[in-house]
């Protein structure tokens, strides 16, 4: 029988991840929202991610309370105007979101979608925004979990930028782990959250944008509490106060995982680990039989979507025997064929890569025989 602490599992998911035991530290304190150390403390945090995205002074960082998708709604609710019109790239579920949250609020907008498995073409972008002026901003995804996919921002900034639109990109699965020039590639906006590869806990997200986008924005949220301009004005106005309760515990979690991911050796040396852990996933998946469904010119480093090896394969037989073990992993969320996810974000390391190949190893020879 194991010892294994049954409460106590590796997510090989791609957020909520496994956190450090420091992190997790963090959040025994009880803090005040009103505390000076308390702000002190998230504006030390909006200063670090400017630091990581490259940005000046005509950028600022903005929280907001809840998952990521609370950023990209407050986003996409709160910069466009009355006569504004946004462009989605849609290869991914989270980009079909992002026009979701656009319907939900009656604003204007396209979608261009292209094949799951490949990233935005550059010249089809470029092409619909000479075909229509009426076009404003462009919004994408950088990483797409639904597959892994790595879209390729910089191409699709440069056209976008050359055209005179604003750039909006949803870097949930990629901040802190790919290097984004954020002021190099003219990016506007770029939002992300505190539970991916900072590698903190979940409860809030943070947008990096330009103070002149976010000043043009004031009155045109559709909601009160994602409020994007009105957040950041609080934030300004009283030093690093939220406009309404903040998820304290969890500010604490990831100042500490900022802290972390500095001395690992910042973006650079995470952004490392993560690609080697995914190469050796990956790789030894695909001797066990299990094609992945991105090529790996376009994979991304945090996850990877493998095809089911067969038609009797069950996920959830597959699923309860990894986590008997002590791995949790993520279902797919294709729609044409079945599939499921495996994350290597987080303290996810070469002995945990080793492990679970061969509890997969093991499940697949037990169901061949």
């Amino acid at each position: 029988m194991s010892n294994r602490d049954p409460n106590t599992y590796k997510l090989l998911t791609p957020g909520p991840l496994t956190t450090t035991l420091t992190v997790r530290e963090a959040m025994l304190v009880d803090r005040c929202t009103w505390d000076d150390d308390y702000k002190s403390m998230t504006q030390d945090i909006r200063a670090r991610l400017l630091k990581i995205a490259h940005a000046g002074d005509d950028y600022t960082a903005v929280l907001m309370q809840g998952s990521g998708t609370f950023g990209v709604e407050s986003v996409l609710s709160s910069l466009p105007g009355a006569n504004d019109h946004v462009l989605v790239l849609v290869n991914g579920a989270y980009s079909k979101r992002m026009c979701e949250i656009l319907a939900r609020h009656k604003i204007a907008h396209t979608a261009l979608e292209f094949d799951w498995a490949e990233t935005p073409d550059t010249a089809a972008v470029e092409a619909h925004l000479a075909a229509h002026p009426e076009v404003t901003m462009v919004s994408m995804v950088h990483n797409e979990t639904t597959t892994g996919l790595l879209n390729d921002i910089e191409s699709v900034a440069r056209v976008v930028k050359a055209a005179g639109r604003t750039m909006i990109v949803d870097a949930m699965s990629s901040f802190g782990a790919v290097d984004i020039d954020v002021p190099g590639l003219d990016l506007d906006v770029v939002v992300s959250s505190a539970n991916k590869c900072i590698q903190g806990v979940p409860g809030f997200s943070f947008v990096i944008v330009k103070k002149a986008v976010l000043e043009a924005s004031k009155g045109n949220a559709r909601t009160l509490s994602l409020d994007l301009y009105d957040q950041w004005a609080t934030l300004e106005k009283d030093g690093g106060k939220w406009r309404y309760t903040s998820p304290t515990h969890v500010v604490a979690a990831f100042h500490q995982a900022l802290l972390e991911l500095e001395a690992e050796g910042g973006v650079a040396a995470r952004g490392k680990r993560y690609a080697e852990m995914n190469r050796r996933l990956r790789e030894g998946m695909e001797k066990l039989g299990f094609r992945a469904y991105v090529t790996p010119e376009h994979q991304g480093p945090i996850i990877t979507t493998f095809f089911y090896p067969s038609d009797d394969f069950s996920f959830d037989d597959m699923y309860a025997a990894l986590k008997r073990e002590g791995y949790v992993i993520y279902p797919g969320k294709l729609t044409e064929r079945p599939s499921f996810r495996l994350g290597n974000i987080g303290e996810i390391h070469a002995e945990d890569v080793e492990a679970i190949l061969e509890l997969f190893s093991k499940y697949t020879a037990s169901h061949r025989a």
